[in-house]
């Protein structure tokens, strides 16, 4: 149980062909080609970093500051 046979594939398709029609399956097969297209790109594409990695400030700096008044 589990395997899809020869005879399961075609029926399967000739029920999309049924459903969808032959002049909607090449537009949604390009549509879908194009959004695996887009997908694996962006996965490539390195992430922009919008903000920038904070500094680490030691101790000693921060009680040599004198406090501001208000």
């Amino acid at each position: 149980m589990g395997n899809i046979g020869t005879a399961e594939l075609i029926i399967g398709l000739l029920v999309i062909m049924v459903l969808f029609g032959a002049k909607r399956l090449p537009d949604a097969a390009r549509g879908l080609g194009q959004s695996l297209k887009i997908f694996k790109t962006e996965m490539q594409a390195p992430a922009p970093r919008d903000e920038p990695e904070p500094t680490a400030v030691a101790d000693d700096q921060v009680r040599d500051k004198p406090a501001a008044s208000a």
